[in-house]
């Protein structure tokens, strides 16, 4: 027996009823398309209920599929604008940078110009002005502190001509060359310097402890007390230190004796000025006449 597939229609009655059936109902379909394309032209409302429940069932799928592309077309997008915004993070990062080495020279010179101005300032204000030159360098590690000024003799300074910041007291000069001078600290063992409190007038010593601060030991009185903040500065006693020149700042309460900061740090001043005392030193006494033989009288 061949296979059915092989077999014309009319051998098998199922298959005669199926195209039967087929015939039948596209002619079905077709009367019927027909019939509702005459009643929605002759009545076009008549159909508005089966329509609207329709897009009702249909609108919320064609509504999500609309987003589902619109997402999809704005990831190619969003993926440039990615790497165009990683791209312009770097270069600010990279301006950033730049800008901030700009502030931070910047800010050096502004403090190096404040700096200079009040020693300029100081300069023009003081009478006593010998020289202003440059600090070259300090002791910061040894127990004697010095620093060394390049001007000296040939600039007029001499030792005992005391040395000053636009801050405050930095020293007095002990020893001078030709064109460099060593300047003794107040922070230094051997200074000692005569001040007073700036909110009482009470009288003190400021002496140097060789590790960069200095003890304010109370004169003349007993268990006195010391804020924190307390201002001394110079008396213009003994006749080297001009009168009022900043000295040392309390950083601790205390009785007595208690530890401070000197206004003058030479670690951070670059410049400073060479005054002359506040007595002038005194000249050294003339040389009497060598005695010779005394005239014999004449006769």
């Amino acid at each position: 027996m061949a296979p059915a597939r092989d077999r014309r229609t009319g051998f098998s009655r199922r298959r005669q009823y199926g195209v039967f059936a087929g015939y039948m109902l596209g002619v079905a379909g077709t009367v019927v398309a027909m019939v509702l394309l005459l009643v929605s032209a002759i009545n076009p409302g008549a159909f508005a209920g089966p329509r609207m429940g329709a897009a009702s069932v249909t609108v919320p799928v064609s509504a999500a599929l609309a987003t589902v592309a619109e997402t999809l077309a704005t990831v190619p997008a969003g993926i440039s604008e990615h790497f165009r915004v990683a791209a312009e993070n770097r270069r600010l990062r990279r301006e950033l940078t730049v800008l901030r080495r700009v502030v931070t020279r910047a800010r050096a010179v502004h403090y190096d110009n404040r700096r200079l101005r009040a020693l300029l300032s100081l300069r023009d204000r003081a009478e006593g002005v010998v020289v202003t030159a440059r600090l070259v360098s300090s002791s910061a590690s040894s127990v004697r502190r010095f620093a060394v000024l390049n001007a000296g003799r040939w600039q007029g300074v001499l030792p005992g001509m005391p040395v000053r910041g636009p801050d405050g007291l930095v020293g007095r000069v002990v020893e001078a060359g030709p064109y460099v001078a060593r300047v003794l600290l107040i922070a230094d063992p051997e200074s000692i310097v005569p001040v007073r409190r700036t909110r009482d007038g009470l009288p003190a010593i400021v002496a140097g402890r060789g590790d960069g601060t200095v003890d304010v030991r109370s004169v003349n009185a007993t268990d006195v007390s010391f804020r924190r903040g307390d201002l001394f500065v110079t008396t213009g006693t003994g006749g080297l230190y001009a009168p009022n020149i900043p000295v040392a700042l309390v950083e601790r309460a205390g009785r007595d004796t208690v530890v401070a900061r000197s206004i003058a740090s030479p670690s951070t001043l670059d410049f400073a000025t060479v005054e002359r005392p506040f007595f002038p030193l005194p000249s050294p006494p003339p040389s009497l006449p060598t005695s010779g033989p005394a005239p014999q009288e004449a006769k």
